[in-house]
């Protein structure tokens, strides 16, 4: 019933048929021929487009349609078709491949039409005799495989049409992805990769170049509209967007054309991906070099990228720098010295031969008189070179080759399960259905070194070679292989580029910049522009404590709680950590100064103790004199705990020891001023105040108000001591380690202290100060202690103001301050006698009045 049904379609299409009693059917249109042939015990047929296009006939539906005529040879296809031929010759004279069977070939003319195509595809399913009966349905298919067509839509159509009879179709150069769907086609096969792996390649390509912003063009047909659709999915998930997306066929007229050549010329996109078919874009590209646009960067597909008549045409230098991927370049050993032995004496009715003579020799077989050249039938074609005799670049006429031998491979393991069934002979042929079943599982390696085997839709492996146009001497372009793509390898592997060997647009050797928006540096986020694509966007500086550490990141994250971003905004550094150290600045001029009020304070006891007999050191107390000294280096030393990086034990003895000497040295002061007073008491008759404050007394109160200080920080150190903290709160971009006081009470407690007994020092010394004594020692304490007290008030708002390592030298200096003020006020006059006016230092002078 399906060669009933297809018989049927035939007759419709061809026009009409006459029936008679004995139901024969006779067309009243001429049958469709093959244009090549040679029946031999199993046929293969083929559909090449030899001519490009149709000469499209009028018809006035009162007379019978002429035959369909085709124009303008096409020298590629016409090499396929000898390939083919090549193939099952090579196939016919081996021994070890289909012994004792012969394949012949019926091969047709599509014309570059679909609809020439259908026809073909039902000629080499039904045959193409005239007349038709009863018996044609019964008769087997006319060929049990079809080799064919070069481009996707055709092939569509012929896939369609042979499907549902179980007829195997292997494609040689039909690459549109829709093709590998089982369901819609499932006797379809080709020895091409499909356009899903070569989009999926031209994807990652782009990406590789880092072109986030790129166009593209494409044929308005199932080729350009299904890759250009797999490369625009694949091009979303590797970021990259398309700035524009046009569409064009070689019949558009010329002002849609130039429409097409302004969107390129107006967008800012440098690089142009043209997935579109060998006839669509020859005359584009003729407008293209009409209208001098250069500066562009192509990327091609497969099915021109590899075009000599492109590359050697030099109008179209502009291309100099294009890339993209082709079937791997394969060699076959042989096929040029096939194909120069063509002949139009080898068969001298086949008018396809004389053409193609007169085609490549630019002569005619036929006296015309029209005044071209004769050929003489003596040319040769091994003086010739062009597309049909190169054989440097056999990429598409090496998978027609491999085509054959699928099908030959796949008849070959069929005959030898049935032979090893039951005996047959000749005329028991293989069925196309059992063809189909095993051309599934074929594997085999061809002489190219090609293993093929079909996945379950039909495809091969994917593999690719990256071509890159460069300027040849001659002014015409080259093909450079400069990469492989192997969708068998790892995903990070599958894409491999000499990129150092590649040029580029206007013979640049710079990889060019296609981009809507500069890459974003790490220390950057992107913002995406307003109403604009994802690759659109703005570069914004990640904010303090967040970094961003690659190219393009969408966001910025900040950093642990105790790393910083570094000053690029690219990597989390450890904050810097800040204490008073003694090898800055500050350190140092602070460590000076407690050195120098440390040797200040040396000399002048070192100055006392060589003058300790004399009036002036025994008038006010030597002994108190010799312990404020003493602890006055205490305090000086005690400043020196503040510098450096605070430990446990260093943080418990800087306020402690601070806490201690202070007490002590105030105390001295205070027994020095009481002593002053009690002095003065003591000269008034009948007193005897002295005895209840004399030297015993004076140490045992130095001591009793020290020891207070003791036990506080004693109390201090055992209920919540001071210890190291990272102070994180103060600066973001820093830590301060700093000695946290522990209990604040107890901190207060210990300054408390001090500053009670400077005020009371301050107040008896304030009393003293007009006390009618020649050298009243009164006077100097009432300034130390006025400059003591005056430091201290003050250092408490700065000490809570001030930042980290601040606080600390704040606390150093008014230490430092107030024990220069104490050494200065108390000391310097006394050493001022003792040095400079020893005449004044006696007994006489320091009783006598003012």
């Amino acid at each position: 019933m399906a060669k009933r049904t297809v018989s049927l379609l035939l007759l419709l299409l061809y026009g009409a048929c006459v029936t008679t009693a004995a139901q024969v059917c006779r067309m009243l249109s001429h049958p469709v021929l093959p244009l090549l042939s040679d029946e031999r015990d199993i046929n293969i047929g083929a559909v090449f487009s030899l001519h490009r296009n149709v000469l499209l006939n009028i018809h006035p539906f009162s007379s019978e349609p002429e035959p369909t005529n085709c124009i303008s040879l096409n020298l590629r296809e016409f090499k396929f078709a000898q390939t083919l031929i090549f193939a099952i010759e090579e196939i016919n004279n081996s021994t070890q491949l289909l012994p004792g069977v012969t394949l012949g070939y019926k091969i047709y003319d599509a014309c570059g039409s679909v609809s020439q195509t259908v026809l073909s595809s039902m000629a080499l399913m039904n045959g193409y005799e005239e007349t038709l009966h009863d018996e044609s349905c019964s008769k087997p298919p006319f060929v049990h495989a079809i080799v064919g067509e070069s481009s996707s839509s055709p092939t569509i159509g012929m896939a369609s049409l042979v499907g549902p009879f179980s007829i195997p179709v292997v494609s040689h150069f039909a690459t549109c992805a829709c093709l590998s769907d089982r369901k819609r086609f499932p006797s379809f096969f080709r020895t091409i990769p499909s356009d899903y792996y070569q989009s999926k390649a031209l994807a990652q390509l782009v990406k590789h170049f880092g072109w986030t912003w790129v166009g593209t063009v494409r044929s308005r047909n199932d080729y350009g509209n299904n890759g250009i659709a797999a490369f625009e999915k694949m091009a979303e998930q590797e970021g990259i967007c398309i700035e524009y997306s046009e569409a064009i066929i070689r019949t558009d007229p010329q002002e849609q054309l130039l429409k097409t050549l302004e969107v390129i010329k107006k967008a800012t996109a440098r690089v142009v991906l043209a997935f579109i078919s060998f006839g669509d874009f020859v005359p584009f590209l003729k407008l293209i070099a009409q209208e001098n646009i250069t500066g562009l960067q192509w990327v091609g597909s497969e099915s021109w990228i590899t075009s000599r008549i492109i590359a050697e045409t030099k109008e179209y230098s502009f291309l100099t720098g294009t890339v993209g991927f082709a079937v791997a370049n394969a060699k076959l050993d042989g096929l040029r010295e096939f194909l120069v032995t063509v002949h139009p004496d080898q068969e001298p009715k086949n008018e396809l031969l004389k053409e193609f003579w007169e085609t490549v020799f630019q002569c005619s077989l036929r006296n015309t008189g029209s005044g071209t050249r004769v050929c003489t039938g003596s040319e040769h074609l091994t003086e010739l070179q062009n597309e049909y005799t190169d054989v440097s670049e056999l990429r598409i006429a090496s998978k027609v080759y491999t085509a054959v031998y699928a099908i030959a491979h796949a008849l070959h393991n069929l005959i030898n399960d049935v032979k090893s069934a039951t005996n047959i002979s000749k005329g028991d042929l293989p069925t196309p259905l059992k063809v189909l079943e095993y051309i599934k599982d074929v594997s085999f390696t061809v002489k190219t070194g090609e293993n093929l085997f079909f996945d379950a839709s039909g495809d091969p492996v994917a593999k690719y070679d990256l071509v890159n146009w460069q300027p040849a001497e001659d002014g015409s372009l080259q093909f450079k292989l400069v990469g492989v793509y192997d969708s068998s390898l790892p995903s990070e592997t599958l894409l491999q580029v000499d990129q150092e060997n590649m040029v580029w647009a206007e013979n640049s050797r710079q990889v060019p910049v296609s981009v809507c928006s500069e890459s974003c540096p790490p220390g950057t986020r992107k913002a995406v522009q307003k109403r604009r694509p994802v690759c659109c966007y703005d570069c914004i500086p990640c904010a303090d404590g967040e970094i961003s550490n690659e190219t393009d990141s969408s966001d910025c994250f900040p950093c642990d709680l105790e790393y910083w971003s570094n000053e690029n905004k690219d990597t989390c550094v450890l904050k810097i950590i800040e204490f008073l150290s003694y090898t800055e600045i500050m350190g140092i001029v602070l460590s000076i100064c407690s050195f120098i009020g440390l040797l200040l304070t040396s000399m002048i006891s070192f100055v006392f103790y060589l003058h300790k007999e004399t009036p002036i050191v025994r008038a006010n107390n030597s002994e108190l004199s010799f312990l404020l000294l003493f602890s006055l280096t205490l305090c000086f030393l005690c400043s020196l705990t503040f510098i450096g990086r605070p430990t446990e034990w260093s943080c418990m003895l800087r306020h402690t020891a601070f806490g201690i000497t202070f007490v002590l040295c105030i105390s001295c002061v205070l027994g020095k001023t009481i002593v002053v007073l009690m002095a003065f008491k003591a000269t008034l008759p009948g007193s005897n105040v002295m005895k209840w404050f004399g030297p015993v007394q004076q140490r045992l109160s130095v001591v009793s108000l020290t020891l207070i200080q003791v036990i506080i920080c004693v109390l201090w150190l055992t209920i919540s001591p001071p210890f190291p903290h990272n102070n994180m709160n103060y600066y973001r971009e820093k830590i301060i380690l700093e000695c946290h006081v522990g209990s604040d009470v107890g901190f207060w407690a210990v300054l408390g202290y001090i500053g009670l007994l400077s005020i009371l020092c301050f107040v008896l010394a304030f009393l003293a100060r007009k006390l009618p004594d020649n050298f009243n020692e009164a006077k100097f304490i009432t300034f130390s202690m006025l400059i003591f007290c005056a430091v201290w008030i003050t250092f408490i708002p700065a000490y809570v103001s001030s930042p980290g390592k601040y606080t600390v030298a704040m606390e150093i200096f008014a230490i430092l301050a107030s024990s220069f003020g104490l050494l200065f006020c108390i000391f310097a006059p006394k050493c001022y006698i003792i040095l400079l006016k020893p005449e004044q230092n006696t007994k006489k002078n320091m009783m006598c009045k003012p």
